[in-house]
């Protein structure tokens, strides 16, 4: 973040404050942002991203093909439609 000047007043006090904003933050706290006494803005914790639990893939081809070799292999499928 780049601080300016604007007005003649230092914008880096609220980037000073910044830490004291997410502290709040992480303890939960809702922050208001107004203007003229009216709220503009809302700063809320986000939940914590859950990781995506992936597919158990080997039980797929398990229950697909029941432990049934197959007649080709895949690089000998890809082979053949190559040499077209």
């Amino acid at each position: 973040m780049r601080a300016s000047r604007h007005g003649g007043q230092n914008s880096e006090a609220p980037l000073k404050r910044s830490g004291k904003v997410e502290d709040l933050l992480r303890e939960g706290e809702e922050i208001q942002i107004t203007k003229r006494k009216r709220i503009i803005a809302r700063l809320v914790r986000t939940k914590p991203a859950v990781p995506a639990q992936r597919p158990d893939f080997l039980a797929r081809l398990k229950k697909i093909y029941r432990g049934k070799p197959l007649e080709m292999t895949g690089a000998e499928l890809v082979s053949r439609e190559r040499d077209r």
